[in-house]
């Protein structure tokens, strides 16, 4: 029998994508039939840049896809060798080929309050910010390499401690404010990692700002070598340099801060903390950065409003506005879209017969959208950044061992109580139902489209009755059951609330009392980065560059963590982000995430495809800007009318 998910895995990843995509397009010209869900990408090694070719427009198109009109004037590419000083940026002739007109109106579960500075932009806003109004230095390509964005190329010593960045020096920033230069991104740097609001910014900060070390030398208007000081892992620098995902970087126009800072009552030379943060604020509400959209007016929890930017450096959009919609009521935005009020919306995989039941609607399917896993909460062994032990580390919390000493018993009866929790989970009845099919499942956390180079021993069967006898033996039974609050991270991937009602229903199956609490995520994180919450999360994220770069979230400098740091994980996982070549940053993942399994300090539950119902009046054959974070739409700006 025929069985396209097996048939897909095994075809070439440049052919793979070409034929997913002509499938999503076809099969979802018909508003009645479903489609078959897309298969996972065959796992593909990453490459090592050492420098780009000069840009001129966002990276091509896989083979088969039809690639979106250009607005720039196409130069020739040729081979850039490494060099201390990059050649100069191209300077662009824009030809636009069309006037925006129309409005496009997209539904989404959250938005949160707006913001567009730096220092005020968090999850789930950067993921919204960067497909409206922002653009970061690289777009990931389909084999997960960095491709050229705001920066046209650049070049990285071979220790990784080098880099030599040369941007485009034809970028506008929005509302007047005039040339985007290499002040403008060291700016912007220095803001992401000083507001800390970013998953990221401690990272952030060792890269830009010589937190470690390190230093910047600008070498003119348009580029930088940037001294790290200390060797680099390639792609932990990309993931927060990329145009896509909830660590992304939106670049910002300096000068308006400043012209909002003075407005403030203050000056650039001898202002406030209270000056300075008064005028980043007021900016922020009226941001000023490079995307094809340009923000317009924003009703905080209802909607953000944007107008086409003509003549963009990349792209013109074919619509003339983009309104952005927060509808956390899955039946809402569903109702929405059947009146012809919404033209594309997020939406539950449950959903999908109900959309395709409405005239005229095609379905666009984009594979590896996301991984859905569990962090587990309050696993902080050893001491924080600061060099104190962890002050909420509370050993009457089942899953939590009170000695940090993996040989000992209580941390034996710890990884028994966390493998119960693996073990009780259905995931293959996650995918089947909760996702139509759209996915599989996923043992591992932050493997997906990596699995290639995984240890096949990394699976957690789905076996309740196991789990109940491991609970036994960890001293847990009827009438001395242990409790555990449940949080599902809402940040706008399909099933991810529903997916984590399921996760309490089979712990609740085996003998674990769940307490299931809904928040809002923005409500949710400040505990998470301070190290403070105490349970689980349901939290899914974009594809890695490399699973290294989710091995990140689990050492005490990590702005953002995942509820599990131990003095293991943290020399290993250091001495991992500092490696430079590829052969030994695969065997290093292998180790680091072979001990987290053995001793189960977290878990994935499934990978998800990215599906979304198109309206009548949008043309469905468009593609991603970036190919790293597929759980939302992206490339708005590249939809056309539908003839």
């Amino acid at each position: 029998m025929f069985n396209p998910r097996t048939f897909f895995s095994k075809l070439p990843l440049p052919i793979l994508l070409a034929s997913l995509m002509a499938l999503a397009v076809a099969c979802g010209s018909s508003a009645t039939a479903t489609p078959a869900p897309t298969a996972t990408p065959a796992p593909t090694a990453m490459p090592v840049a050492t420098a780009m070719p000069e840009a001129t427009a966002v990276p091509a198109a896989p083979a088969g896809t039809a690639a979106p009109e250009a607005t720039a004037t196409p130069a020739a590419a040729p081979t850039v060798a490494p060099t201390s000083t990059p050649r100069p940026a191209p300077t662009r002739v824009v030809e636009t080929t069309h006037q925006p007109e129309g409005v496009m109106n997209y539904g989404v579960k959250e938005t949160g309050i707006f913001e567009g500075h730096p220092r005020f932009m968090s999850s789930p806003r950067v993921q919204y910010s960067a497909v409206t109004f922002g653009e970061s230095l690289v777009a990931i390509q389909p084999d997960l390499s960095p491709g050229p964005l705001l920066a046209a190329e650049w070049d990285i010593s071979d220790d990784g401690q080098i880099w030599t960045w040369r941007i485009r020096d034809d970028v506008d920033f929005h509302k007047g404010y005039g040339n985007m230069t290499i002040h403008d991104i060291l700016w912007n740097y220095k803001e992401w990692h000083e507001g800390s609001l970013n998953a990221r910014a401690g990272i952030i900060g060792d890269f830009w700002v010589g937190r470690a070390g390190g230093s910047q030398r600008v070498i003119d208007d348009y580029s930088v070598e940037i001294d790290t000081g200390e060797p680099w892992l390639r792609e932990r620098a990309f993931e927060f340099m990329r145009h896509l995902g909830g660590v992304s970087t939106t670049i910002v126009s300096m000068k308006q801060t400043e012209e909002f800072v003075l407005a403030s009552g203050g000056s650039m030379s001898d202002t406030t903390t209270e000056e300075y943060a008064a005028g980043a604020k007021a900016a922020s509400k009226d941001i000023a950065a490079t995307g094809p959209w340009e923000i317009q007016s924003h009703d905080s929890g209802r909607v953000w409003r944007f107008s086409a930017v003509e003549n963009h450096w990349r792209q013109t959009p074919y619509f003339a506005e983009l309104n952005v919609w927060s509808i956390p009521e899955e039946a809402t935005r569903v109702a929405g879209f059947q009146a012809g009020e919404l033209d594309i919306m997020e939406m539950s995989f449950d959903s999908l017969a109900a959309v395709q039941a409405v005239e005229d609607t095609e379905i666009v399917a984009w594979p590896n959208a996301g991984q859905a896993g569990l962090n587990i909460y309050g696993q902080t062994y050893g001491v924080d950044k600061d060099g104190n032990p962890y002050e909420h580390l509370d050993c009457n919390n089942a899953w939590v061992s009170c000695d940090e000493d993996p040989a000992s018993a209580e941390w034996q009866t710890s990884v028994m109580v966390k493998k119960a929790m693996a073990v009780a989970i259905n995931r293959q009845e996650i995918v089947d139902t909760l996702l139509s099919g759209f996915g599989q499942p996923l043992y591992m956390r932050d493997w997906m489209g990596h699995e290639g180079k995984a240890d096949p021993r990394w699976t957690y069967e789905y076996d309740p009755e196991m789990a109940k006898q491991l609970l036994a033996d960890a001293g847990y039974g009827p009438g001395n059951e242990f409790s555990i609050t449940l949080t599902p991270a809402i940040r706008g991937a399909p099933a991810e609330v529903e997916a984590c009602e399921s996760v309490a229903g089979y712990w609740e199956a085996v003998g674990i009392n769940v307490n299931l609490q809904r928040v809002p995520y923005a409500t949710i994180r400040p505990e998470l980065i301070t190290r403070t919450y105490q349970g689980a999360t349901c939290h899914t994220v974009s594809q890695r560059l490399t699973p290294a770069i989710g091995a990140s979230n689990y050492v005490k400098e990590s702005t953002f963590s995942y509820g599990t740091e131990h003095p293991w994980m943290q020399e290993n996982i250091t001495d991992l982000l500092g490696e430079t070549n590829p052969n030994l940053v695969a065997e290093k993942e292998r180790n680091v995430y072979g001990w987290m399994y053995d001793n189960v300090m977290a878990f994935a539950l499934y990978a998800h495809d990215g599906i979304w119902p198109v309206g009548e009046r949008l043309d469905p054959d468009w593609r991603p800007i970036d190919y790293s974070e597929v759980r939302s739409p992206s490339g708005f700006e590249y939809i056309k009318h539908r003839q």
